[in-house]
């Protein structure tokens, strides 16, 4: 282990310290910690706010994207939502201790697979300080310790939401190094932590795609990826047009710097005339930017929508912003041959009433989650359930999809015997 003269090394062990008392602590316990740190979340709301205009204005100098802004910005609705979140997950089912499986073998072995915490999580992300409390509940909630590494750009922020966060663990007497902020946004010092495979389990990129190449290339510990989401919208020849016009302006529109924000509509030629001109309109009310195929800029021209011809690189390309690409496709093979050219395995949605193409549409594609009729902002830990999410993993190993508490767990075996031998 490349480790030994490390300057990090005892905040690091001090982490490991605290997994191990987490891993011991009961459910009341970690729950009781859980409300703690949303009370003193809720209570810290001036100060969060103020060091967040701070980093707000710093980003708005340094000329920072829409969408990058709005990922970086907090108000009292999110800043009460962060808190109601924790909260959230301390209400989820524990998941420690869970026996998945259990079966006898012929000797008599009683043989169970048991659920267990990963052990100290590194969370490396940028911009979005919901992710420093949302990833400080669910790793404390699965009985691990977590590491957060946040962007310099929200830096003052990050500490006023750890600070609350330790006062609430400390109420709670847990180990205030459960959770802990790296104390520097220096990249040696990112570069150091991804290098202790000895002491830290697993690493959980969140951010741009250059991040997390970053991360994937200089590690020495496991990594799950949260790669671009290239969301598509395919509208079947079946569709059902005013659901699937719904379904498209919110999968844009409702926050369109988000990874499962759609970036690209496909439409099936057979319904093209009468969906194009509608749809494009509506977005275009919006303010979306519509980058078209030929067929499609030519529909959409016809009906005085504004569009511009699509460059080969839309295609493929996570906007994060009001544009979207579109394509007019042959049929469904044509749809799906162009999900797998250009999707990232993140989301993708059909808006269809066919249930043959449907089933076919869900069998065929690889996607951390296969929308049927509905939007593609639904591939969402809250949304779908788990509370909160730590990331969306599109890497398959060992997540695949939203990450909640059971993701954020491994299985161990245990055996039963009554002296047998091999």
């Amino acid at each position: 282990m490349a480790i030994a003269n490390s300057s990090l090394e005892p905040f690091v062990r001090s982490s490991r310290d605290a997994a191990r008392e987490l891993s011991r602590s009961g459910t009341a316990a970690r729950d009781r910690a859980l409300e703690e740190m949303a009370r003193s979340i809720a209570e810290a709301r001036e100060r969060i706010l103020s060091a967040n205009r701070a980093d707000v204005e710093a980003a708005r100098r340094e000329d920072k994207p829409p969408a990058f802004i709005d990922r970086l910005l907090l108000d009292e609705g999110r800043v009460e939502g962060m808190a109601k979140a924790v909260r959230d997950v301390a209400r989820l089912p524990d998941p420690l201790g869970e026996v998945t499986e259990r079966w006898t073998r012929p000797n008599g072995l009683r043989v169970e697979k048991v659920r267990i915490p990963l052990g100290v999580i590194l969370m490396i992300y940028e911009a979005r300080p919901n992710v420093t409390s949302d990833a400080a509940a669910l790793c404390l909630k699965s009985g691990n310790a977590v590491i957060l590494r946040g962007g310099s750009e929200a830096q003052r922020t990050n500490q006023a939401i750890r600070e609350a966060l330790r006062q609430g663990i400390a109420r709670a007497g847990l180990p205030e190094a459960s959770v802990q902020l790296v104390p520097t946004a220096d990249r040696e010092a990112m570069l150091e932590l991804l290098r202790m495979d000895g002491l830290i389990d697993l690493c959980i990129p969140r951010g741009g795609e250059g991040l997390i190449r970053f991360v994937a290339e200089h590690a020495r510990i496991p990594v799950v990826k949260h790669y671009k989401g290239v969301c598509h919208v395919y509208v079947h020849q079946a569709a059902d047009l005013e659901k699937a016009e719904r379904i498209l302006l919110n999968a844009k529109t409702q926050r369109p710097g988000v990874c499962n924000a759609a970036e690209c509509l496909l439409v099936d030629r057979e319904v093209a005339d009468r969906f194009l001109p509608r749809a494009g309109a509506a977005l275009a009310s919006r303010k979306v930017e519509l980058r078209a195929c030929p067929t499609g800029a030519a529909l959409l021209e016809r009906a005085g929508v504004p569009a511009r011809l699509a460059a080969p690189g839309d295609y493929g390309r996570e906007f994060l912003d009001l544009i979207l690409a579109i394509r007019v496709v042959r049929d469904l093979d044509q749809a799906l041959e162009h999900i797998a050219r250009y999707g990232s395995e993140h989301t993708e949605a059909i808006v269809t009433e066919d249930r043959a193409a449907a089933e076919r549409f869900t069998r065929e594609v690889t996607a951390s989650a296969v929308m049927v009729n509905a939007s593609t902002r639904f591939n969402d830990g809250s949304e779908l359930g788990l509370g909160a999410e730590i990331g969306i993993s599109t890497s398959r190993l060992h997540a695949f999809g939203p990450m909640g508490l059971r993701e954020l767990t491994a299985q161990k075996y245990v055996v039963h015997g009554d002296g047998q031998v091999r």
